[in-house]
């Protein structure tokens, strides 16, 4: 039998991180991820379960339904709605990928109804001469990204990974990185939707209605529905012309991070930021429109999101494991290193021609620049090679933290999390082995769940244990950043990412969350389309903080007392190092 042996010395360890590396740097073929869905019963669309990409909900739970239906046209898609809502049925609406992280696409009970997206997947409408493009909202910001330059259009900001669905970036708000014109957030250039809703008899039992600037209450809900609103059906967005951009990656010391975030944020149209604080450093992106005559023909293809053998992440979690399992801060603080040192050589994913990265500036396409996710791409290859996350090979499992916080109370919150670094110097070498704290710019918007002021989002990813019972190295460091950003400062939760914990209490920071609630309860008065999940997210029932043993491991809960972290590991329910009103699992001697 062959023996493997976990890489301990820095030398064999760069040889690893650098081979992880320049393999996926070429490679062409990979398993793309399944389907979300599955369902066991001999026609395929029955007796189901679904769930996110990664293979696991915050709780671990197994969200079932009794069918599954995959309408390819609106029609389709109001028929489907209206059998439903006259049979009292619950729905959910899924996605092709399923990113988002909580629980949005699971129905109460095991007899609710998936509506997937898959199919709705096409271009309906590009018109050049007014800047619009209507799609179906299936379509993937990848098609998306491409329909529109064919005609010479741009979608100006967006998130950086290729796999979310138009329907699913407006069900969460999802988002890029700007402070300029209308913001970063995908659905403040979105003029005008198509949502199905379930209706009365004298209706057929379905209803499509088409949301503008004219009836604005009901628009401004639709922006970040979170799915409970009904199925959006189609969606026209305004475009701008397609351009250039000249991108620079800069790396500096963070001791002045707190007074450099705000400013940096204005000078440049898509800057972001990614902090390693462990190693005190941040890496600024100078990024910003340029002529369409400046040379160049760069392209993004961010290594992260590309196919990697399975055999070498199944070496790389087992390291993390061992790491992990023998509290090693200082090989986790080396291989961080390693990744960030790796991630430098290799331009941050962006080529200078589309084939080598030669040095800064890179300049191309807006198109070629704003998204990547290579990963999707490529036929079954029997997951030789996969996305890094992909559930089904023994590869990445994390948590995600992400929340956003107003710019006026940023330089307070970095402070903190600096006072902290420095009471332990390699508490986030753990977060910094997955490419650090990225920051990027958002802005206040119309949308009645979207973000309430011009704001900084922290989003963070860290090592997750199969075993929901066991501690994590620093667990109290992280958690404590996590009460900080969400509870201290006031964040506002991603709402396609985040734990639980972040969820608390959250929809009282949003002013017009009324109004929201208003419209949900006017589209749907029967909860068709709600959940257990929805109603406790929005303040409409108890029971989103799920107190039992280990739940503040999970982010299920705040701890309280002991039991809720792990005692029989010597993770103790403290205050926090900092933020003294925060409750952490710390170790006992730490």
């Amino acid at each position: 039998m062959l023996k493997l042996s976990i890489p301990r010395s820095s030398i064999s360890r760069s040889a690893l991180s650098k081979c992880l590396f320049l393999v996926t740097c070429v490679l062409v073929v990979s398993s793309p991820p399944e389907d979300p869905i599955r369902c066991i019963a001999s026609n395929n669309l029955s007796n189901c379960t679904i769930t996110n990409s990664y293979g696991a909900f915050p709780d671990r739970s197994t969200c079932q339904a009794a069918d599954v239906a995959y309408p390819t046209t609106e029609e389709e898609l109001v028929s489907i709605v209206a059998l439903a809502t006259k049979t009292k049925r619950k729905m959910k609406v899924a996605t092709r990928f399923s990113h988002s992280i909580p629980k949005l696409v699971c129905a109460d009970g095991e007899e609710g109804l998936l509506i997937s997206t898959k199919y709705l997947n096409h271009t309906l409408q590009i018109d050049e001469s007014s800047g619009t493009m209507k799609v179906q909202s299936g379509v993937t910001l990848r098609q998306l990204i491409e329909e529109a330059a064919k005609a010479g259009l741009a979608l100006p900001y967006a998130p950086y990974w290729w796999g979310l669905t138009i329907g699913g970036m407006m069900g969460t708000g999802a988002h890029g990185s700007t402070l300029w014109g209308k913001g970063s957030s995908v659905h403040d250039y979105v003029v005008q939707v198509r949502i199905v809703t379930p209706a009365g008899r004298d209706d057929g039992y379905a209803k499509v209605r088409t949301l503008d600037d004219h009836n604005q209450l009901e628009f401004n809900a639709a922006k970040v529905s979170l799915g409970v609103l009904g199925v959006i059906s189609e969606v026209t967005l305004k475009l701008e012309p397609l351009f250039k951009r000249s991108i620079t990656y800069i790396e500096k010391n963070d001791s002045d991070l707190a007074e450099q975030v705000s400013k940096f944020g204005k000078q440049h149209e898509f800057a972001d930021l990614t902090w390693y604080p462990s190693q005190r450093k941040t890496i600024y992106r100078k990024d910003d429109r340029v002529s369409s005559n400046t040379t160049g023909d760069a392209w993004l293809d961010f290594p992260g999101f590309r196919s990697t053998p399975s055999a070498i992440l199944a070496i790389l979690r087992l390291t993390e494991d061992t790491e992990e399992a023998t509290a090693s801060a200082d090989a986790k603080c080396t291989s961080a290193e390693l990744t960030a040192s790796a991630l430098k050589l290799l331009g941050y994913g962006l080529t200078n021609n589309g084939i080598l990265f030669t040095g800064f500036p890179v300049v191309g396409y807006h198109n070629r620049l704003q998204a990547s996710g290579s990963c999707l791409d490529s036929p079954e290859d029997a997951l030789i090679t996969a996305c890094p996350w992909d559930p089904r090979i023994k590869g990445l499992f994390f948590h995600q933290t992400t929340f956003s916080i107003a710019l006026s109370k940023v330089p307070g919150f970095i402070r903190d999390v600096q006072k902290l670094v420095d009471l332990a110097p390699k508490s986030l070498c753990g977060a910094e082995m997955y490419n650090g704290i990225l920051m990027r710019y958002v802005t206040s918007s119309t949308a009645h769940l979207g973000k309430q002021e011009d704001a900084l989002d922290f989003d963070i990813t860290y090592y997750r244990s199969k075993d929901p019972l066991e501690p994590r190295l620093y667990e109290d460091i992280l958690e404590e950043i996590e009460q900080l950003g969400m509870f201290k400062y006031g964040g506002l939760p991603h709402w396609g990412k985040n734990r639980n914990v972040a969820f608390h209490k959250a929809i009282e920071k949003y002013e017009r969350a009324a109004e929201f609630i208003r419209v949900k309860e006017m589209y749907d008065p029967q909860g068709l389309f709600s959940s257990s999940w929805s109603d406790q997210v929005l303040g409409l029932k108890d029971g989103l903080m799920i107190f039992q043993e280990g739940c503040a491991l999970e982010g299920l809960c705040i701890c309280s007392e002991d039991g809720h972290c792990a005692p029989d590991k010597g993770y103790l329910c403290q205050k926090g190092k900092v933020y003294k009103d925060a409750r952490v699992c710390a170790l006992a001697n730490s």
